[in-house]
C-alpha cells in the first residue's frame, strides 16, 4: 500500500459534543421524521423519500435548495451497531459521489460525543471535497442537529 492508499489520506473528519444524551441523537439520526428537520445546510428543506434503516437497506433525501432547486442525496446502510455506529454509502449528487460516511456515538453523561468520518476513494478526490467547502457545509448540517437535539433535550 502506498501513502496515497492510506485510509486516512482520503479521509475527512469533524467531531462534536452535543448537549443531548445518546438516545435522542440516536433517534435524530434513525428515524425519518427526525431526519428531515435537521439534515442539508441551513436554509434547506429536506423530504424523506426512503429510510430503510438496516443493513443493506437504502436512504434517499431530496433537499429543496432556497431557489427551488432539488438535490438528491442517498445510500446504503452498510453497517449499523445500535446507539454506536452508522456506517454507509453516500451520493450527493452532482457535488460527491461514491463515499462512505462513518458515523459514530459516544455518551459522555447528559451529551454526545460524536464523530463524523467522509471516506472518499482518492486522496485526490477527498482534497477537492475538502476545497469545495466539505467542513463548511456540513458543520452547517450539524449545527442543525445541535439545535434540534438540544432543543429536545431541556
Amino acid at each position: 500500500m502506498n501513502k496515497s492508499d492510506d485510509l486516512s489520506n482520503r479521509t475527512l473528519t469533524l467531531k462534536r459534543t452535543f448537549k443531548a444524551p445518546l438516545k435522542l441523537v440516536w433517534e435524530a439520526w434513525t428515524q425519518a421524521e427526525h431526519i428531515a428537520s435537521w439534515w442539508g445546510p441551513k436554509g434547506m428543506k429536506t423530504r424523506v423519500i426512503e429510510h430503510d434503516f438496516r443493513a443493506g437497506g437504502q436512504w434517499k433525501y431530496a433537499m429543496t435548495m432556497p431557489n427551488g432547486d432539488e438535490f438528491i442525496s442517498e445510500g446504503q446502510y452498510l453497517e449499523i451497531v445500535e446507539m454506536e455506529k452508522i456506517v454507509t454509502t453516500a451520493d450527493f449528487k452532482p457535488m460527491t459521489e461514491g463515499v462512505e460516511l462513518h458515523i459514530q456515538f459516544e455518551a459522555a453523561g447528559d451529551n454526545t460525543l460524536f464523530t463524523f468520518d467522509c471516506v472518499h476513494e482518492t486522496e485526490a478526490y477527498c482534497k477537492q471535497q475538502e476545497q469545495m467547502g466539505f467542513y463548511n457545509g456540513w458543520a452547517s448540517v450539524f449545527d442543525n442537529l445541535s439545535e434540534f437535539v438540544e432543543n429536545r433535550a431541556n
